[in-house]
């Protein structure tokens, strides 16, 4: 299985700063080192032009300008710098990368992405750019040019945080189905509306994670009768883990592992293409937050096999 990264973009944060910039690159040693059979890959740039299929071309350039305003940069969570625009151009083509490649072998990931509060014109809770939204954009145009139909995609976003973001660039789009399963009471205070949002209550727990998630994904496949998405991008959060800083969420590291194992099943019993995406993992103990992040992509790994032959 193929897995891009971009870690190599540190971002020049101030003392105490409680975005887990050491995450990443912890994640991609303990992959080479653990999971010898994904093939790890450098992520590419996203050009302005993959930028604009999801973003207004003033916010775009503000922020490879680094123009944004105080209050942008306060909303986003991170200070304007070179390589925060970098880091996010990287961020979004690591997730370009994995849609083509689960669009050719089934399964692929980034080991970061799901950047799902950026809007067309601002970003928002570390998110600078949506790279969902860009690469789901950019796998429909490629489709098209390539067959001549639609490519159908959906959006599984289990990131404890409502994917509001992803919501309003698809608010009109029939072609991206969004499905949010997130904190009832946590950020954003202002919920956009996806296709199905599921609301979940503090200390949520594995079973009645597990039984709103079976029943979310019953109400995926229905809207879609006999003819499933064609790509999934599925946002498996480590921040719903109940060791989590900023979750408010239960569940145990074997429930999030029972989640990822759900989704990825799910998908490849249908032949949809997934690309997986890390998003948030704010954990107390940073270690413990690689790991579920590690077992996500050990699990995804062991259905690349099957999932490549379809």
């Amino acid at each position: 299985m193929l897995a891009y990264h971009s870690d190599r973009f540190e971002l020049p944060l101030p003392p105490g700063h409680p975005f887990p910039m050491a995450k990443y690159r912890l994640l991609r040693e303990r992959v080479a080192a653990e999971l010898p059979g994904i093939r790890l890959q450098p992520a590419p740039a996203a050009s302005d032009g993959e930028l604009a299929l999801a973003h207004t071309p003033d916010y775009i350039a503000e922020v490879v300008d680094g123009t944004l305003a105080a209050a942008r940069q306060r909303e986003i969570g991170l200070p304007w710098s070179p390589q925060l625009a970098e880091r996010a151009r990287h961020s979004v083509g690591a997730t370009i990368a994995a849609a083509r490649a689960a669009l050719a072998e089934g399964i692929a990931a980034s080991l970061a992405g799901g950047t799902h509060h950026a809007r067309a014109d601002r970003g928002g809770g570390y998110c600078v750019f949506n790279d969902v939204a860009v690469a789901a954009r950019l796998m429909q145009a490629e489709w098209a040019r390539g067959r001549r139909s639609l490519l159908r995609v959906a959006v599984i976003d289990l990131d404890v945080h409502q994917g509001d973001g992803t919501a309003a660039i698809f608010r009109d789009d029939p072609s991206v189905w969004t499905l949010s399963l997130h904190g009832r009471h946590n950020y954003p205070a202002r919920k956009a509306c996806s296709d199905l949002d599921v609301a979940l209550p503090d200390g949520c727990g594995d079973d009645d994670y597990l039984a709103a998630l079976d029943a979310a994904l019953a109400a995926l496949w229905r809207a879609h009768g006999d003819a499933p998405p064609g790509l999934v991008f599925y946002l498996a959060g480590a921040d719903v883990h109940a060791g989590d800083r900023l979750g408010r969420l239960a569940l145990s590291a074997a429930g999030v592992a029972e989640r990822d194992r759900r989704v990825i099943a799910a998908c490849a019993g249908r032949g949809v293409a997934l690309a997986l995406t890390m998003a948030g993992g704010y954990g107390r103990d940073l270690d413990q937050t690689v790991a579920l992040h590690l077992r996500t992509l050990a699990l995804a790994g062991a259905a690349w096999p099957a999932a490549s032959r379809r």
